[in-house]
């Protein structure tokens, strides 16, 4: 991500406190033998929300399995790294260097993974991502990809984009696409390259903009915004930016639909936007995980993480911790032996489905994308976008 840290000394001291081990449970200590999954994305910040909603997923994962009392139990390390690619950089190296670490749950963020992938690829580690959707990261022809040991359990945003530009013209025979990225290496992508291909077949796109995050004043964006005619406005960015734009917008007598994608699409965001939330169409590579569950797991999963209500990706979360666990079942103990079961195995998804990686690292299951609706002040899943 194109976040800016202060100093280098905020930087050092963020990837020393970034990296904490949780144990699972009481009996970890006691085992034979003990191995360690990082979880990587943002647990602080402005845009923790999406590291919120995901590590209960990786939580749960990791206590059913622990409780089973194998002969091989798994710690949790929390690697912070604030969906920013600058942090990315320098906690990266930190879980390379500890040999217990076998694999990587992350990145929740594109930006991340680009910038985690020098120190894992050096040192062999494998990552199975619950979000990380931008296109390049599994793409041979780009040189930011992750191959050979990158790997995602979502579909990328060359799904998500095209859902996108279809959802929020639902009802609109006559679709006027305002379109606005972030600057990011998740937004801006998203927006350019996978929405307004739709966008433009579907209707027409009045006006283009990109707004840096962290951006306090969007007086001329509204303007414009007016000053265009259109009906639709779709951000490709985060929750904790695209809360202020849409409050302004609101504010400043915009009426109608208001879009985004997954980045948008956590926990926190009707709290972040208030009113302006009502009505927001928002778009994942995802199901709600709740719905995927029976009664005694939900109310297991509660009591194991204390979130009442799983919030988006804690079902990808949980599928691709399951991936580190399947193969540390079958013997895989090493980074290695990790990078060659993921690469080879086949797996099972939190709704029974199952699926193998792609050589670059893409699942191998069809691609659904999920369209919400933020109602009442609740984020709720409608249909198939």
């Amino acid at each position: 991500m194109n976040k800016k840290i202060v100093s280098g000394l905020a930087i050092a001291a963020a990837a020393t406190l970034a990296l904490g081990v949780v144990a699972t449970s009481p009996a970890s200590a006691a085992a034979k033998k003990t191995v360690k999954l990082a979880f990587e994305g943002p647990l602080s910040g402005a845009y923790q929300g999406l590291g919120k909603d995901q590590i209960p997923g990786v939580i749960w994962a990791l206590d059913q399995y622990n409780r089973t009392n194998p002969a091989v139990k798994i710690e949790l390390v929390k690697a912070d790294s604030q969906c920013s690619g600058s942090v990315a950089a320098n906690v990266a190296p930190g879980v390379a260097a500890d040999k217990s670490i076998i694999g990587v749950v992350g990145t929740s963020c594109s930006g991340e993974a680009r910038n985690s992938f020098p120190a894992f690829k050096a040192a062999g580690l494998t990552m199975v991502a619950p979000s990380a959707s931008a296109v390049d990261l599994t793409d041979p022809k780009q040189k930011s990809n992750g191959f050979p040991y990158f790997h995602r359990v979502v579909a990328n945003d060359s799904f998500q984009g095209p859902a996108l530009a279809r959802y929020t013209a639902s009802g609109n025979t006559s679709p006027k696409y305002y379109l606005i990225d972030d600057q990011s290496p998740y937004g801006e992508p998203l927006i350019k390259n996978d929405v307004t291909p739709t966008a433009k077949k579907l209707g027409t796109i009045v006006g283009t903009d990109s707004v840096a995050q962290k951006t306090s004043d969007f007086t001329s964006v509204v303007a414009k915004v007016k000053a265009s005619g259109a009906n639709i406005v779709i951000y490709g960015g985060y929750d904790a930016d695209a809360a202020p734009l849409f409050k302004a917008l609101r504010d400043g007598g915009y009426k109608g639909i208001l879009g985004g994608g997954d980045g948008v699409n956590t926990s926190d965001f009707p709290g972040l936007a208030g009113s302006a939330a009502e009505g927001v169409r928002l778009t994942a590579a995802s199901v709600p995980f709740a719905t995927l569950l029976t009664a005694a797991e939900l109310a297991d999963f509660t009591k194991v993480t204390g979130v009442a209500v799983p919030g988006l990706y804690a079902e990808t979360a949980w599928t691709a911790t399951n991936v580190f666990i399947q193969c540390i079942k079958g013997g895989a103990l090493t980074r290695a032996a990790i990078q060659n079961c993921v690469t080879n195995g086949t797996f099972t998804a939190a709704d029974k489905t199952t699926f193998k990686f792609q050589r670059y690292g893409d699942p191998s299951t069809a691609a659904l994308v999920g369209g919400w609706v933020v109602k009442a002040g609740k984020i709720e899943y409608d249909k198939v976008a």
